[in-house]
């Protein structure tokens, strides 16, 4: 038997539920918690891993893609089962949580094969860079303005060149807290800010007026990502030298070419986790690419700097603060940033990565059969 010959054996799919380490909150939402969603795919000994962030009903569609489209079918054919799945979610939809499972489960077929070829996920794809510039991400608008001056700088004085805050909630305190923010960094480091859409476009520009004596570099979702025509205003209208960001709601390529065509964003956030995997991912940053446009991830930094380092005109990666926690706790091979970047270890097969199933059970709250 060939390697390609090789077929998936057994897919396994579970959902853990991690209390954050403090009440979190942005411009238009409340969390204390976050839902990590593993898929497991199997064949030849080999186990390849993959997650997303979501609903644990993500878990439960995953499962059921994972026995329709996966089990004993050949694991290196990844374009016909990634089509597979995809057909298999035309009836109930696409985007969403389907999106999501397929996501996890695509992933997770990406380290299967790079572990049956014997090479990492970096050398599978090629590699355009040995590493991706990381930036710190939190500042959620629940911090008191010490949490949030404590976290800014602890991630300065870890190396990291860049840092974003949340803004929205309460517009009339944002301003305070991102002088705060500034102080705490200082002038060398970029500062960032995100909305999460929580204001309209003549709010957004007037806001961004407001903190543009502060440096900011970078706003992220001053309008809804979905308001191509608000996110364009906002882009025409604000300070020259804040970028406009958004995308991280993107589930396919037609919705970012739809962006792009807009001329709404200086740079598009991609999130491999949500755009279904991998496969999702490369081929919005090639619709990305047609337009030279920048990409910047969203989240997830332990996938998303392995697929970063093979896209040319790849910006940064979201060092999310609790998928790094969460990440860091929950699999070897975690890799923190070191001097401001993430360098995927090639001498690793996959990912590199290692689910500590025993250290997440405490927190399961769901598991295939």
């Amino acid at each position: 038997m060939t390697v390609s010959d090789i077929s998936m054996d057994k897919v396994d799919v579970s959902a853990y539920t991690i209390p954050t380490d403090a009440p979190e909150g942005d411009g238009t939402l409340l969390w204390d918690s976050t839902t990590l969603i593993v898929c497991e795919v199997r064949a030849e000994g080999k186990v390849g891993i993959g997650y997303s962030y979501g609903n644990q009903a993500t878990a439960l569609v995953a499962d059921h893609l994972a026995r329709r489209c996966l089990l004993h079918r050949p694991a290196l054919d990844i374009p016909v089962l990634h089509a597979t799945m995809f057909r298999e979610v035309r009836n109930d939809g696409s985007r969403g949580i389907a999106s999501m499972a397929m996501s996890a489960l695509d992933i997770a077929l990406w380290d299967l094969k790079a572990k049956l070829l014997q090479c990492s996920i970096l050398d599978l794809f090629g590699a355009a860079h040995t590493g991706v510039v990381a930036y710190g991400s939190g500042g959620f608008t629940t911090y008191t303005d010490q949490q949030l001056a404590s976290q800014m700088s602890g991630w300065v004085g870890d190396g990291l060149k860049n840092v974003k805050m949340k803004i929205g909630a309460e517009p009339a305190k944002d301003i305070d807290r991102v002088r705060a923010a500034r102080e705490a960094i200082g002038p060398s480091t970029n500062l960032f800010v995100d909305a999460n859409g929580a204001f309209d476009a003549r709010q957004a520009i007037a806001f961004s007026r407001k903190i543009d004596k502060y440096d900011v570099t970078w706003f992220e979702e001053p309008v809804s990502s979905d308001n191509l025509d608000g996110l364009r205003r906002v882009r025409d209208r604000a300070p020259q030298a804040m970028e406009i960001a958004a995308g991280e709601y993107g589930y396919e390529s037609l919705y970012f070419r739809r962006m792009l065509e807009a001329e709404a964003v200086d740079v598009i956030q991609l999130d491999a986790t949500r755009c279904q995997g991998f496969t999702g991912f490369l081929s919005a940053a090639s619709v990305a690419a047609s337009f030279g446009c920048p990409i910047s991830a969203h989240c997830a930094p332990s996938l998303h700097m392995q697929v970063g380092c093979a896209i040319p005109q790849f910006r940064h990666v979201e060092y999310f603060h609790d998928h790094a926690r969460i990440e860091a706790m929950l699999f070897d091979g975690f890799m923190p940033p070191k001097d401001g970047r993430l360098t995927p270890d090639r001498s690793r097969l996959g990912l590199g990565l290692v689910f500590k199933r025993r250290d997440a059970e405490r927190f399961l709250v769901w598991r295939s059969k």
